[in-house]
């Protein structure tokens, strides 16, 4: 990785004035007058003219109007957030924010997205970071300048993509100081900023404008929709890609198989969603396996719990629990079984008008039935197993969220409006049941330890019902041994 000088960024133009600072340990002394001089001229003029909007410019200006009605008279910041070091001078990936790409599509660093009260509404413009400065050097010198990390867009034509006026966001702190008048800010994500209106905001207050923000993508419009189906037409190929290179994952570990999903996530889309399970055998029955650096053996189960993110930041969500030879046991089996029918009357009850826990409930519902059955509750009956929620041990976990631009979407809304509310078409959620018998659970039998089974899809209310964006991914466990044994060839 080569050397730059400096790696930050000028926050406000009288840094921007100060000369680049040199890196420690460089191997350059410094910059002569006449490097410094060569390095001003002969570069051609790059800007981009006649640019469209993107895609979802219509529907990111209605979510706008959509806040600006109510937070009326109040000035409105959502930043985009800033790089994160991951050790000494490099840095994570960026990921904007989910409140700011949700309202203007943009999804660049340091860009702040303001809301001035105007009239009866609000004036919105994003504050972002112009070209790099080629008179003192920023472009070369400095660790974020365009030639170490890439051009971006002048301000003129970010106006064009986003349909927003645009400014240079190193002015912006300055202002929000100066700022009179009731101000809400979503903090967290800039530290500079939030340090800007320290004095001018409330947590409570700050708290309604997430809230509603989050509120905001519980139903989904058709942007947000085809996202989705993306995000989940990749995530299927990710799988068939997993399921072809078992071998090797044999032959190495589990982060084969968090490697081989990976790149088809970066092929076709951002990044993953979020960290993939690629938990193989015992480590199935632990909900969050992301270390990944398991055995995968022939004859266990691979429990794979990954998505897609698209470039727009909308990641699917989907799990499969797959025999590693190809073929269940007879105990994986009927495991697989209890767990497919749980999802099966978990799905049928996702519709419009249904209250959101019905999914939920009706998938535990059968997997209580099972437990029972199967003797593991004594001689308690379904009802007083549900109503103590003993089953619990086995299916640990809720059975499912709202998906969308976060992979546990919605997440700061009220609980009324969102697990206490009645499903909606353009919702979206994961069906998620599951059965996870510890290795040293000893309440089971022991053909049953070590056994994580998880079935996950991504459900869209519709009109009259739903539509699994997830199905083209097998589910009952002959398909699924049928779909395997077809990509192995």
């Amino acid at each position: 990785m080569a050397e730059e000088l400096n790696t930050e960024t000028p926050e406000t133009p009288e840094t921007e004035e100060q000369p680049i600072k040199q890196r420690k340990n460089g191997l350059y002394p410094g910059v002569s007058d006449e490097l410094a001089e060569n390095m001003k001229s002969g570069w051609a003029d790059t800007e981009l003219h006649g640019l469209e909007p993107i895609a979802q410019a219509a529907h990111t200006a209605r979510r706008r109007a959509a806040l600006s009605a109510r937070f009326p008279g109040e000035r409105l910041v959502v930043p985009a957030g800033r790089l994160k070091t991951r050790s000494n001078d490099t840095e994570y990936a960026f990921r904007a924010s989910t409140e700011y790409a949700y309202l203007t599509g943009d999804q660049t660093q340091d860009g702040v997205l303001v809301l001035e009260p105007k009239g009866d509404g609000h004036e919105a413009t994003v504050y972002l970071l112009p070209r790099s400065n080629r008179e003192n050097g920023e472009f070369w010198l400095d660790g974020q300048g365009e030639l170490w990390v890439g051009r971006r867009h002048s301000l003129t034509e970010a106006e064009q993509l986003l349909g927003l006026p645009a400014k240079d966001v190193r002015e912006l702190p300055e202002q929000l100081r100066e700022a009179t008048g009731p101000v809400r800010d979503v903090r967290g994500h800039d530290a500079g900023i939030d340090a800007a209106l320290t004095d001018k905001v409330t947590a409570e207050r700050d708290e309604e404008l997430r809230v509603f923000l989050s509120e905001a993508r519980l139903v989904k419009d058709e942007f947000e929709i085809a996202e989705l189906q993306k995000a989940c037409d990749s995530t299927a190929r990710g799988f068939e890609d997993v399921v072809r290179v078992l071998d090797k994952a044999e032959a190495t570990s589990e982060r084969y198989i968090e490697g081989t999903f990976f790149l088809r996530a970066r092929v076709e889309g951002n990044d993953i969603g979020y960290g993939s399970i690629c938990a193989a055998g015992p480590h199935a029955t632990t909900l969050h396996w992301v270390r990944n650096d398991g055995e995968v053996r022939p004859g266990e189960l691979l429990l794979l719990d990954a998505g897609v993110e698209t470039t727009e930041l909308y990641t699917a969500d989907v799990t499969r629990t797959l025999p590693i030879n190809g073929r269940f046991s007879e105990v994986q089996r009927k495991i697989y079984d209890a767990v497919y029918e749980a999802q099966e009357a978990g799905i049928a009850a996702v519709k419009p008008g249904a209250a959101y826990r019905d999914f939920h409930d009706a998938a535990q519902r059968v997997l209580a039935t099972k437990l029972v059955e199967w003797g593991l509750l004594g001689d308690l009956d379904v009802e007083k197993v549900l109503e103590l929620g003993l089953q619990r041990r086995w299916t640990l976990h809720g059975t499912g969220h709202m998906l969308g631009m976060d992979v546990h979407d919605c997440a700061a809304a009220r609980t009324e409006a969102y697990v206490d509310a009645i499903l909606e078409p353009g919702m979206c959620l994961t069906v998620e049941p599951g059965l996870y018998f510890q290795a040293d659970d000893l309440t089971v039998p022991a053909d049953y330890r070590g056994i994580g089974v998880r079935i996950e899809d991504d459900i869209l209310v519709t009109e009259d019902g739903n539509r699994n964006l997830s199905a083209s991914l097998p589910r009952q466990a002959d398909e699924v041994e049928a779909w395997m044994a077809q990509l192995k060839g």
